[in-house]
């Protein structure tokens, strides 16, 4: 009986998911599904800020393509050596030499290699590196802040901008579309933009009105002036999860009445301000191979026990829920199966019954991830897998912060 209703309440989540207005699962927007935006008037002026840690292997494929943006207005590009051992800066500078040596026309961008300072007691080391790109921008009108292993198609900027302008964005972001090619890729990155949207839906983080709010850190691009009114980077100064807290700090101060920092013409003003946050089919792609589950599970273990706000009791329950939600499933298929051998058949049907129609559910869940990477509709099935592989994740990122070992770039 216990067993049925654990299966029971597992089926009932995910039927909820699934009837959810939020509908986190439909990977959902996508930003080169909408029609192009409108070309402003004017092109503002953009600094990109590279933070780069380590970074000397991704950036002779990242960085010529962010050179070459096919952009209007005055821009340039900061790249910010965070105390590298790899020789990360001496690769942005040839890097750029042979760009600008084979380029024809106007030429790639400008690029300033910045040496990051020390740490300041109290900074998360990305954090600081972004801040250290933003001051030495100087004036400009946006700064867009993008990860080293994104490489950006020739009018991913263009549009980022033209978006904004259009409709008044103070932050516009993309989840880069992450490498799905190895089997730890295929198992795991669909279900982690996934998770991604169930714990950020996209379109209430979209939603002037609601109190959601996020971005992905691989490509946010923020105005100036938005940026200095919420307190610039120091406001988010020790937070592991910057992008996040970068959205909610750019979205502000939701449902308590205050108004659009720039209401797009013909739109009624709501509370907070706009930001935006969508998918990237092909604009915005990360370089960066997962070709085993360790350098995943390492990502996850960075910042899974930070997003329980450091919290045992928290801890447990995640667990706890993502076994009921995950592993109970499946696991109550051939339990069913064995009830039913043992001569009790209206148990056994019952709860092969509920596992099978829980895992099902898991699978409509999941079956639009898997699409949107060109899988087989057959990955679906394994997202059972890849949440409990996930909740061995999180329980790690509890134990390494027992441990004292909870500072990470």
């Amino acid at each position: 009986m216990a067993l049925a209703a654990a299966g029971a309440t597992a089926l009932a989540a995910w039927l909820a998911c699934l009837a959810d207005p939020a509908r986190a699962w439909s990977f959902r927007p996508i930003a080169e599904a909408a029609p192009p935006p409108p070309a402003p008037s004017r092109w503002p002026s953009v600094r990109i800020v590279v933070p780069a840690r380590d970074e000397a292997g991704v950036l002779p494929e990242t960085l010529p393509a962010l050179l070459a943006q096919e952009y209007r207005g005055e821009w340039a590009v900061v790249l910010v050596d965070d105390r590298s051992t790899d020789g990360t800066a001496e690769v942005a500078r040839v890097v750029a030499a042979a760009a600008a040596a084979s380029a024809t026309g106007a030429g790639p961008a400008p690029l300033e290699v910045i040496t990051g300072a020390p740490l300041p007691a109290g900074w998360a080391g990305k954090v600081w590196a972004l801040a250290q790109g933003v001051d030495a921008a100087g004036a400009c009108d946006y700064v867009l802040l993008t990860d080293a292993d994104i490489r950006h198609a020739p009018g991913s900027l263009a549009r980022l901008v033209a978006e904004s302008e259009a409709d008044g964005l103070v932050l516009n972001s993309r989840m880069a579309r992450l490498r799905c090619e190895s089997a730890a890729e295929r198992l795991l990155v669909p279900p982690f933009v996934l998770f991604f949207n169930l714990l950020y839906p996209m379109r209430r983080v979209n939603d002037p009105a609601s109190r959601a709010a996020a971005a992905a850190g691989g490509c946010v691009l923020v105005r100036r002036d938005a940026l200095a009114a919420a307190g610039g980077l120091a406001a988010i100064r020790g937070e592991i999860i910057d992008d996040v807290n970068l959205g909610r700090a750019l979205k502000g101060a939701v449902g308590r009445g205050t108004r659009c920092w720039r209401g797009a013409p013909g739109r009624a003003a709501a509370p907070g301000r706009p930001i935006r946050l969508q998918l990237s089919r092909s604009d915005v792609v990360s370089v960066r191979p997962y070709r085993t589950v360790g350098p995943i599970w390492r990502m996850v273990r960075r910042t899974a026990f930070t997003e329980l706000r450091h919290s045992y009791p928290l801890l447990a329950v995640a667990v706890a829920g993502l076994l009921l939600l995950f592993a109970l499933p499946p696991a109550l298929v051939p339990i069913g199966a064995g009830v039913a051998a043992t001569g009790r058949a209206g148990w056994g049907t019952l709860l092969a019954g509920l596992g099978a129609a829980g895992w099902l559910a898991t699978a409509a869940v999941a079956w639009r991830a898997t699409r949107f990477f060109g899988l087989s509709p057959a990955w679906a099935f394994t997202l059972p897998l890849a949440g409990v592989l996930y909740g061995g994740m999180t329980l790690d990122s509890g134990r390494v912060h027992l441990l004292g070992r909870r500072r990470a770039w």
